[in-house]
């Protein structure tokens, strides 16, 4: 692929990283307001995780460290937070479960 070829991929999968990217900071919040794990898959999540994780390791083979590279690290890191969120909002839905005050 020639130069201009390269160019334009490395800028549409950039968009891309972003468009995904831009649904999480919405996921965290209302992760935090709405302080229940129901409605969230642990699983799904876990599996987004291990595809940024994927795309990072293939840009680093690679050595493109461009603008994407770095949209999957931001990406990986706002989705283990929404994780981190789920574990405590099951211990909060558990604890609602027992009758406890939360």
């Amino acid at each position: 692929m020639n130069s201009n070829g390269n160019m334009v991929a490395s800028l549409l999968e950039t968009v891309m990283v972003i468009c995904f990217g831009l649904s999480w900071p919405l996921s965290i919040r209302r992760s935090l307001k709405s302080r229940t794990a129901q409605g969230k898959s642990l699983f799904f999540e876990v599996f987004i995780v291990i595809g940024y994780l994927c795309g990072i390791v293939a840009k680093t083979i690679l050595h493109s460290y461009n603008l994407a590279y770095w949209f999957y690290y931001l990406n990986t890191c706002m989705v283990s937070i929404d994780i981190c969120l789920w574990f405590r909002n099951t211990r909060l839905d558990q604890r609602r479960e027992k009758g406890e005050k939360v």
